[in-house]
C-alpha cells in the first residue's frame, strides 16, 4: 500500500509556485501543476481587475474543482485583502505520486504556522516568516538561509528549515546619492556609520532586524511607506531603505542607488521534527537532494 503524507503549501503566489514547479520536475507532473499556476493566475487578474470573467465565481469554483478525483486540483474561496475584500479562488488540495509516496498538498494560509501547531510533519512557506516569527537577533547579520536553524531557539518551535526552493529574490539596501559618503555604496558598512530613517514594509521590523544586525539597528528608525505609496519611492523620499529586488530597475527609475544584497527571500521546504516519520524522511530526501550541491542546502 502506498503511503500517503499530507504536505502543508502556501494557497497562491510565487512560494505556491515554486513548490509546484519542484514538484512537476520531481514527479512528472507538469500538467497539474501548470493547470494549477495558469488557473490562479487568471483569477488573480480577475481580482486585480485585469480580466473580465463572463460566469461568477462560484460558477467557476464549480468547474475548476474535482471533488471525486484527488490527483486533479481543487480549489477554494478566500476574501483577499483588496479594496472591497473580494471573493478570490485559491488553492485547495491535489494528490501526486512520488518514489512511492503519495503527496497530498494541502492549501494553508499559513503553512509556517500549520507545522508550529502540529498539523503537519512538512510544508512549504516563506523564509521570511521564519525570520519574523523565530530566529534569534543577534550583533551580527544573518546572511544565509542555510545559518537559518542555528538561530532558531529549540524551546521556541519544533520547525526546522530543511532546503531552499531556488525562488530567490532579495532583500536589499538602497539610497539615495544625497545620502551616501562620497564614492560609497549602500552596504552593512554604511549602515554602521548611518543614523537616520531606515524605510521598510511595515511587517519587516524583525527581518531587517535580523539581517542588518542589532548592532547596526541600534541607531536607526523605521519608516513605512504610506497607504498605496510604492516602496520604491517612499524609499526615495526617506534616503535609506530596505526592499524586495530582483533586477532593481524600478529602483533606479526613483533615483536610488541598488546596494548590498542583505537576505534572500526563498521559498523552504520545512519540517516539525516531533512529527517527522519514515515518510516524511522519503520527501525531505526528493526535496532535498536537487540542493546538496548549492549553499542554500540546509539538509
Amino acid at each position: 500500500m502506498t503511503d500517503t503524507i499530507a504536505v502543508a503549501v502556501p494557497r497562491k503566489g510565487r512560494p505556491l509556485e515554486a513548490v509546484l514547479q519542484r514538484v512537476a520536475e520531481e514527479t512528472g507532473a507538469e500538467g497539474v501543476a501548470d493547470e494549477i499556476v495558469s488557473t490562479l493566475r487568471y483569477e488573480k487578474a480577475v481580482t486585480k481587475g485585469d480580466q473580465t470573467p463572463d460566469r461568477d465565481v462560484y460558477d467557476r469554483l464549480a468547474d475548476y474543482s474535482n471533488l471525486d478525483d484527488p490527483a486533479k486540483p481543487d480549489f477554494t474561496l478566500l476574501r483577499d485583502d483588496r479594496a472591497g475584500k473580494p471573493r478570490r479562488i485559491v488553492f485547495d488540495s491535489v494528490t501526486v505520486s512520488a518514489d512511492g509516496v503519495n503527496l497530498r498538498l494541502v492549501g494553508r494560509e499559513e503553512p509556517f504556522r500549520a507545522l508550529r501547531k502540529h498539523d503537519f510533519a512538512l510544508g512549504f512557506d516563506s523564509a521570511d516568516l521564519v525570520l519574523e516569527e523565530v530566529v534569534e537577533l543577534r550583533p551580527d547579520p544573518l546572511t544565509r538561509i542555510a545559518d537559518l536553524n542555528a538561530r532558531i531557539d529549540p524551546h521556541d518551535t519544533d520547525v526546522r528549515v530543511v532546503a531552499g526552493m531556488g525562488d530567490t529574490v532579495y532583500h536589499t539596501l538602497m539610497a539615495t546619492p544625497e545620502t551616501l559618503p562620497q564614492g560609497g555604496s549602500p552596504s552593512r558598512e554604511f549602515l554602521r556609520d548611518y543614523e537616520g530613517q531606515l524605510c521598510i514594509s511595515p511587517r519587516y521590523e524583525r527581518l531587517v532586524e535580523a539581517v542588518i544586525g542589532t548592532r547596526n539597528s541600534d541607531t536607526l528608525d523605521f519608516a513605512y511607506p504610506g497607504e498605496n505609496e510604492e516602496e520604491e519611492a517612499a524609499i526615495a523620499d526617506t534616503g535609506v531603505g530596505v526592499y524586495l529586488t530582483v533586477t532593481g530597475s524600478t529602483a533606479r527609475e526613483h533615483g536610488l542607488v541598488v546596494g548590498e544584497e542583505l537576505f534572500p527571500s526563498e521559498t523552504v521546504l520545512m519540517e516539525n521534527y516531533e512529527e517527522t516519520g519514515e515518510t516524511a524522511e522519503r520527501v525531505k530526501e526528493l526535496f532535498a537532494r536537487a540542493e546538496t550541491e548549492t549553499e542554500m542546502a540546509i539538509y
